[in-house]
């Protein structure tokens, strides 16, 4: 499910490998007209309520982001993810939202939200 919503339309996204676990780690690889973008990082703790996990950019491998996702239980089987990135330098993430991150992650969220909506209907 994972690779049906993460990244900007028009990619496509195949997943290396996917340890979601506290240890564990993750890679995947996002395609569009032939180029490919990599990604990759390590799970530091995951429970039902919380993620924290590392992310780099395999072209800027030095770029690397510490992300915690919250799992916000709002109940009647509804739940809010919110997330928060945290770079080493202002330099660092204002890269990033120069590299097109920024929409990416908008779209991929509206996707996200599609598929929930979708499958509860």
């Amino acid at each position: 499910m994972f690779a049906r919503w993460i990244g900007p339309d028009g990619m496509t996204t195949r997943i290396d490998h996917w340890d979601a676990s506290t240890g564990g780690s993750w890679r995947y690889v996002s395609e569009r007209d032939g180029t490919e973008y990599a990604f990759r990082g390590c799970f530091h703790d995951v429970r039902p309520d919380r993620i924290v996990q590392t992310f780099t950019f395999e072209g800027e491998p030095d770029g690397v982001a510490l992300t915690t996702l919250w799992i916000d239980d709002l109940g009647d089987g509804r739940a809010r993810l919110r997330t928060q990135s945290l770079l080493d330098s202002f330099e660092g993430r204002d890269g990033w939202l120069r590299s097109g991150m920024r929409t990416g992650l908008d779209q991929g969220y509206t996707k996200l939200e599609r598929m929930t909506t979708d499958d509860l209907v």
